[in-house]
């Protein structure tokens, strides 16, 4: 009898046991007004702002990766959204999760401006600040299990961390549509672990991995010694388990230039029955629509060759149209503009680009603004336009400066940027009474930021995207000396195999020879540009020309003589002070391996990050760079057809005015 008891006991602690961790799986967390930014009121415009954007999730068929980063509506009852899907779940699954976080976060956070909501296989965040691209660290939740480990800790711990490290690394190395990773490995006596790993895609590989290691800390901190536990935060969640919990991977498409909406050909099938039943179907099919092509060859012949060419261009207009219906949300009014702006007032101009003037303005609701009003004789259509803005909507970071808005109405087109009020990085590095306040320490976080710019737009936007532009002027500092990158917008669509410009626009001294000269492109390109700014940060002296003694000096020539002949101390700027002297000639080298004369010495923009991030990381010795010897400053040029050389007024085309400014340049723009 007894032992009876003590069977019918152990089953019952088995049975709660599993009740406990099905419950954790299938609980919901949620923060309300975490940054206390208040309350909304029924059916007001911000009201109808969030429903019209949740709602818009499930008409969003081409996204079948289970991440969805939107805004919608104009300040202040604007709305930003980010919703993320377990990297197992299907688009029906994942948008029922969301759907009932979504249930959730109204049932607990009624009329709140911004909620979090954590399910077992979804998070799904709002709120009336944006939040896309943005890493934060609050709020968190750290849900775990009352079950201990079996046996000693510390060695369970160890291979915890171990599996963890390599998840982080995986999750970390995803692109743009889902940063995710799973995996198990053997723990001491006789147990297992089963973990995963994800960031939201809009994350920087850095920025998910710094992310995944804060959460793997708090495990260690609150849950060291427990079978199972989660971290979940803004950005990025773990979870480690004794027991599977989550399926097969989802399988991505091949990364396309633009999404599209599932075609029959390319929709998974749901299991291996469903592949056989449509094996089957095609066999039955087959054999009449075969005898079809033999009598009928010449009609098929015409339908191949005309019918799918109108489809196609049918489908990549409809999609266009698709993208501009969206942004549509962000169209700002004329009239508003022109109030904003004090009716495009002189003193409201901060500069003159290209292709129109920059000015700044100030909006009813007290926001500053930064708004580039296209001239009408600049050449750029409604299609460029439209590309530019659907292009910038997309592009979320940190180090990038970000659009607010544009107004197309008659002749008027008009683009609207955050404004940021310290101007750009030229303004500081090249004037005396300012660049002596820019310690190291602020200047490696310059130079680190515009590499984690630069690598998301190479590597981890939607589409790969050449600066062709990059200069100091064109980098921007906000309030805290973040640096962010301008001027990527106006781009030029090419097919994949294009690797030559037909018409080249850039800055004399920034562009890489092979551009230059030839046209030729390649992400190798922004690195030379990158090198010349790390250069003329390093030594604050200016890439065009600068006087040393009685001689003018080139810079990218005059730091290579020094740097062989072992007195790199002469290139750094006298105001550093020779501070962390190590760091600094660590990020001349690199600059110079950026500057090399051939396109294939350099390195790519994620090599150069992991040179910044780790001084561990052996650096190859550099060879000689290109020049540019040129007389004075430099020039913008323009190469026609490569038949003649336009050049155009000095580099510094802007007023100094007390903000910045965003002019055009032309970007290159690869599908993936």
């Amino acid at each position: 009898m007894t032992k009876a008891m003590a069977a019918l006991s152990l089953r019952l602690l088995s049975f709660l046991c599993c009740l406990f961790l099905i419950f954790i799986s299938e609980a919901s967390d949620w923060v309300c007004d975490y940054s206390k930014v208040g309350n909304y009121t029924v059916n007001s415009p911000y009201h109808k702002n969030l429903h019209t954007l949740l709602s818009s999730f499930s008409s969003r068929t081409e996204i079948n990766y289970g991440f969805y980063n939107f805004s919608y509506g104009r300040d202040p009852d604007k709305v930003y959204a980010v919703g993320l899907c377990r990297g197992d779940q299907k688009q029906d699954e994942c948008l029922n999760c969301l759907n009932h976080t979504r249930g959730v976060l109204a049932e607990h956070c009624p009329n709140q401006k911004e909620a979090i909501g954590w399910g077992a296989e979804c998070m799904l965040r709002y709120s009336n600040r944006s939040i896309i691209g943005i890493v934060e660290n609050e709020p968190f939740q750290v849900p775990f299990y009352t079950l201990n480990v079996t046996g000693r800790v510390n060695p369970f711990n160890a291979v915890l961390q171990s599996l963890m490290r390599n998840l982080t690394s995986i999750a970390a190395s995803g692109d743009s549509r889902r940063k995710y990773a799973t995996g198990s490995a053997p723990a001491p006596e006789f147990q297992k672990i089963y973990g995963y790993t994800q960031c939201t895609p809009d994350l920087t590989s850095e920025d998910c991995t710094n992310c995944l290691k804060e959460a793997m800390a708090l495990i260690l901190d609150c849950c060291s010694g427990r079978s199972g536990g989660i971290v979940l935060k803004p950005n990025c969640r773990i979870r480690f388990d004794p027991k599977i919990f989550y399926g097969p991977t989802v399988k991505l498409l091949p990364y396309a230039p633009a999404p599209a909406p599932p075609s029959p050909s390319t929709t998974n099938a749901s299991s291996s029955q469903g592949k056989s039943h449509t094996s089957r179907t095609v066999i039955t099919i087959a054999v009449p629509v075969a005898c079809f092509v033999l009598v009928f060859p010449l009609l098929c012949i015409y339908l191949s060759g005309r019918k799918p060419r109108k489809k196609d261009e049918f489908k990549r207009e409809e999609d266009s149209d698709d993208e501009i219906t969206f942004i549509e949300s962000l169209q700002f009014n004329f009239d508003t503009l022109r109030v904003a702006t004090n009716e495009f007032a002189e003193s409201n101009k901060l500069g003159h680009g290209g292709f129109g003037v920059v000015y700044r303005g100030k909006l009813s609701n007290g926001q500053m603004i930064a708004m580039k009003r296209l001239s009408r004789g600049s050449g750029q259509g409604h299609v460029e336009f439209k590309n530019e803005v659907v292009l910038v909507t997309k592009l979320q970071h940190r180090n990038l400066v970000r659009l607010l808005g544009f107004c197309f109405e008659g002749q008027e087109r008009l683009l609207v940027y955050e404004y940021l009020p310290n101007r750009s990085l030229d303004n500081f590095i090249f004037y005396p009474t300012k660049h002596a306040h820019l310690d190291w320490k602020t200047r490696y976080k310059i130079i680190g930021g515009i590499a984690g710019g630069l690598l998301y737009l190479h590597r981890d936007s939607r589409q790969r995207i050449i600066h062709c532009d990059l200069k100091l002027s064109n980098v921007l500092l906000d309030a805290q000396m973040n640096p962010k990158i301008s001027d990527f917008g106006l781009a030029k669509l090419f097919e994949i195999e294009l690797t030559h410009a037909s018409k080249i626009a850039g800055t004399l001294g920034y562009m890489a020879p092979e551009y230059a000269r030839h046209g030729k492109l390649s992400m190798k390109l922004d690195v030379f540009s990158f090198g010349v700014i790390l250069l003329e940060i390093v030594s604050g002296q200016k890439n065009g020309g600068f006087r040393n003694g009685e001689n003018v000096e080139h810079l990218l020539s005059f730091a290579w003589k020094n740097w062989r002949k072992g007195t790199a101390d002469s290139i750094i700027d006298p105001v550093l002070n020779n501070a962390l002297r190590g760091e600094i000639v660590r990020c001349i080298h690199i600059g110079l391996l950026c500057v090399q004369e051939k396109a294939d010495d350099r390195p790519t923009m994620a090599e150069v990050v992991l040179m910044l991030d780790s001084h561990s990381f052996s650096l190859p010795v550099p060879l000689q760079p290109a020049y540019f010897m040129i007389n004075g400053c430099s020039s913008v040029i323009q190469f026609s057809e490569f038949g003649s050389v336009e050049t155009g007024s000095n580099e510094q085309k802007i007023d100094f005015a007390d903000a910045s400014t965003n002019e055009v340049s032309i970007s290159g723009l690869y599908p993936r």
